[in-house]
């Protein structure tokens, strides 16, 4: 039983211990006044790789849509889309899951030995311009809405050069955007359709994406009625775009094709819309650096280029967190080993889409494959726009 006396005296003594414990707080504790931007940022502008607000590899956010004074020279962008797919919808939850998986991707740890350089810490400004808010009730209008919102977004200022050197790498902003499913694919090119005019398509996927939307029979929907509704899809969208001339004829690529058909017409197609095309098994027939090659002599080092990547061109065993997964895809590591070896690419726009992260598991393994597949893409558009070669950049110098 403790006495009176006792507990007013313990009472005391640790009164005195917290006072002196706040006092030796308050001794540490250095005011704001006097501290400049610098000391700030590098006391309190790091985040681990498990911690800050989830933006794509810890990259400052903008909104970009309500704040179009905002320059950058490479901008992510979610489009959280997936009312347009023909099986597993959850695409939208994409680019929250693949900004969650980029975290350990930082400034300070982004250096790339394939390419020799960190693409957060060179000459571009990246910025996370968060989400399109797509309204998932109405896909006519969600299509509206985010063909204005990236034709807007193409239209960004890119930052002030700092010299003359620099003014070669200032130019048109590019976006590397994150889906959704993968008919984001139409509203992007209709927006690059206004600044580049015609570009090729260099599309990774298990699916051609190419098929006429009565290849989904339905008695609801005319199928001789170009204007229907139902025919945006993510496996429609590249058919639309032939049909509005956004697409270069006899440029542009499918790269791991696997599906199956409805039948050959299919392909014949996507031959009448000036395709070609590579199988998943022509990497093993051919081999990594044949394919690439190839690639690149078809579509050409001066050729504006849309990169579109669908994560599902990944075998599900290794990438499950998809809506249409195709089982006896390519490996993570063989994805990426094609897209640095077509670096040398005028990509001027990217997407990775069609990760469903409901079906991802615990592990992951999808959005941090998406996370990657997006770290390299991001770091062949600084390194190209470093190259002396980028025909855009020559452009800019030569008027100099």
């Amino acid at each position: 039983m403790w006495s009176v006396q006792a507990f007013v005296a313990l009472s005391t003594l640790s009164g005195l211990g917290l006072a002196h414990l706040h006092a030796d707080a308050a001794d540490t504790q250095e005011p704001f006044v006097g501290w400049t931007r610098e000391d700030l940022d590098a006391k309190w502008g790091t985040d681990y790789g498990f911690s800050g607000i989830s933006t794509f590899a810890h990259l400052p956010h903008s909104r970009c849509l309500q704040y179009p004074e905002t320059e950058y020279d490479i901008a992510i962008l979610g489009v959280p889309f997936d009312t347009a797919v023909s099986y597993r919808p959850g695409a939208r939850f994409g680019p929250r899951a693949i900004r969650a998986a980029s975290a350990r991707q930082t400034s300070f740890r982004g250096y790339n030995p394939r390419a020799n350089l960190n693409p957060y810490a060179e000459w571009a400004r990246i910025i996370d311009c968060g989400d399109i808010p797509v309204t998932p009730f109405d896909n006519a209008l969600a299509l509206r809405q985010m063909t204005e919102a990236y034709t807007n977004l193409a239209y960004t200022n890119v930052p002030a050069a700092s010299s003359q050197s620099d003014i070669a790498y200032r130019r048109k902003p590019k976006l590397l955007t994150l889906g959704g499913d993968h008919s984001i694919g139409l509203p992007t090119l209709r927006a690059l359709n206004k600044i580049y005019g015609n570009v090729a398509v260099v599309h990774f996927d298990a699916h051609l994406d190419t098929w006429h939307p009565a290849k989904y029979p339905s008695a609801w929907f005319d199928p001789n009625n170009p204007n229907e509704q139902s025919f945006f899809t993510h496996g429609t969208m590249f058919w639309v775009a032939h049909n509005e001339s956004l697409i270069m004829e006899n440029k542009s690529v499918h790269a791991g094709l696997r599906t199956r058909l409805s039948g050959i017409g299919d392909n014949e197609d996507d031959d009448a819309q000036g395709w070609t095309r590579f199988s998943t098994d022509d990497l093993d027939d051919m081999g990594l650096a044949a394919m690439s090659q190839s690639i690149v002599s078809h579509v050409g080092l001066d050729t504006p280029v849309y990169l579109s990547i669908d994560i599902d061109v990944i075998d599900p065993g290794l990438a499950p967190g998809t809506g249409t997964p195709e089982p006896g895809g390519w490996t993570t590591r063989e994805l990426i080993r094609l897209l640095r070896a077509i670096d040398g690419l005028n990509v001027v726009g990217a997407d990775v889409v069609e990760v469903s992260p409901a079906y991802d598991g615990s592990t992951e393994a999808t959005a941090l494959a998406a996370a990657q597949v997006a770290f390299e893409v991001l770091t062949s558009m600084v390194k190209k726009g470093m190259s002396a070669n980028d025909p855009v950049g020559a452009d800019v110098r030569d008027e100099l």
